[in-house]
């Protein structure tokens, strides 16, 4: 007789992922910061374009965020 439910079921892994754990995917967290900058940066250019205003300022938000986070990153490496 063969079973429909059943078995051993995995268990969700406790490990936590720290946010500076760069190892999932192609390229470092500096790259991903680097490439999300420049995404923002075109795609606010297209919002004011467009006079998408709430669109532009919350993709200038997230440049000003990007650019934050570079220079910590950065200042982190020279200690």
């Amino acid at each position: 007789m063969s079973r429909t439910e059943g078995g051993r079921k995995r268990k969700a892994s406790s490990r936590r992922r720290s946010a500076d754990d760069d190892t999932g995917g192609e390229g470092s967290a500096d790259d991903a910061l680097v490439l999300i900058a420049a995404a923002v940066t075109q795609l606010a250019g297209l919002a004011q374009r467009n006079k998408f205003r709430v669109l532009d300022h919350l993709l200038a938000m997230a440049r000003l965020e990007a650019d934050e986070q570079m220079r910590v990153r950065s200042r982190r490496k020279l200690s």
